[in-house]
């Protein structure tokens, strides 16, 4: 195994004091001019980079920001979300120069404990959290611990002052707690998760449809809980009641989404359009129809959220909600990096998806 090159190596190289390569490395005064260039160019002809977790103890910043996903790992493989907010993350880290640290953990707790050895041991900078909860003890525990933290899909404030009210248990989870305060010091950036469904519901009942299951992910995350409301809440304007327009849960694997599928549809009077919380689960779903004989469009609509290629080679191509993932990535790595340089904390909204109609969606049959 090759030996990282240390300070002395460039000292005895360079014909210098190690405390003069260490003066001219870290741009303190003590050399001349002349020699601190010959330091630094010994230390890159050796390939000398500086220790990050010394730097982090003597003060300096560890030049890493960290990602902890408490999700099923098994739900994670296959979930293109996250592969594309990653991308958009590293894009902008990469470019400054600033590694991500990325951790699966099984729940929150865990998640909890690994903000604080991070912050014990100086590992991260700032980290960058998803997933918000419907009751979340994590913005608290990063204000206390005085960390950097850019929360990714918060609602947006009109959300947070929305009425007509969801209730998880109805659906078989259990009853949110009001959302947690935010800390005035953490930034965020937020989604319209509500609006989005929406805009579903709008499309959907205007092609004709009157019973909509909207198959979701995790009952604890507060996008799903938006999403139910939402769904709930714009049914309810067009006079459909919970029996013709509800909410089923899973948790995000194809698994589960397909399961969903068939219990909805063995139903004495099943859906005529399925919702899906991703590409995933929709994709099963589709496959499920297929098994069961019942063509789509022709007697189920099905839209997926979050667009992917699968949505796209799939037969038929799935509608679905279309929106720069790896964007929202970036701009939450670009909110953290301004963060960490001294600018203040901040909200950013990313852009609503749009909604992109394909084959999979078409208006019911007459007799329904």
């Amino acid at each position: 195994m090759a030996r990282r090159p240390t300070i002395k190596d460039i000292a005895r190289q360079a014909g210098v004091s190690e405390s003069a390569v260490s003066f001219a490395l870290n741009g303190r005064p003590g050399v001349s001019q002349d020699t601190r260039a010959r330091i630094r160019r010994v230390a890159e002809e050796l390939g000398w980079q500086p220790n990050s977790a010394a730097r982090a103890l003597s003060g300096e910043r560890s030049g890493a920001v960290g990602l902890v996903l408490a999700r099923p790992a098994h739900t994670l493989g296959v979930e293109s979300f996250f592969l594309q907010l990653v991308s958009g993350i590293q894009e902008v880290l990469a470019a400054a120069r600033t590694a991500l640290l990325f951790q699966v953990v099984e729940d929150i707790d865990a998640e909890c404990a690994v903000y604080r050895r991070w912050w014990a041991e100086r590992r991260v900078d700032g980290v960058l959290v998803v997933d918000p909860r419907t009751s979340d003890p994590r913005p608290a525990l990063l204000e206390a611990l005085g960390l950097p933290a850019v929360t990714i899909g918060e609602a947006l404030p009109q959300e947070d002052e929305g009425g007509g009210g969801v209730d998880p248990a109805a659906a078989g989870a259990t009853p949110a707690a009001a959302p947690t305060a935010r800390s005035a010091v953490l930034s965020s950036v937020r989604a319209d998760d509500a609006g989005a469904m929406a805009q579903v519901l709008e499309y959907l009942h205007g092609l004709g449809h009157r019973r909509i299951v909207h198959v979701a992910g995790l009952p604890d995350l507060a996008h799903t809980v938006r999403r139910m409301e939402s769904l709930r809440t714009e049914a309810a304007r067009r006079g459909l009641g919970p029996d013709q327009v509800r909410s089923v849960l899973t948790d995000y694997s194809d698994t589960e989404g397909a399961a969903a599928t068939r219990r909805v549809l063995a139903e004495p009077e099943p859906p005529t359009a399925l919702v899906y919380d991703n590409d995933v689960m929709a994709v099963a779903g589709s496959a499920v129809a297929a098994e069961l004989g019942i063509p789509v469009p022709g007697r189920l609509s099905i839209v997926a959220w979050d667009d992917s290629a699968l949505c796209r080679v799939t037969h038929p191509r799935l509608t679905a909600l279309v929106r720069d993932t790896a964007g929202f990535g970036r701009l939450a790595a670009g909110e953290l990096l301004a963060v960490l340089a001294g600018d203040p904390p901040g909200v950013r909204i990313s852009e609503r998806p749009r909604l992109e109609p394909r084959e999979s969606t078409a208006s019911p049959p007459a007799h329904t």
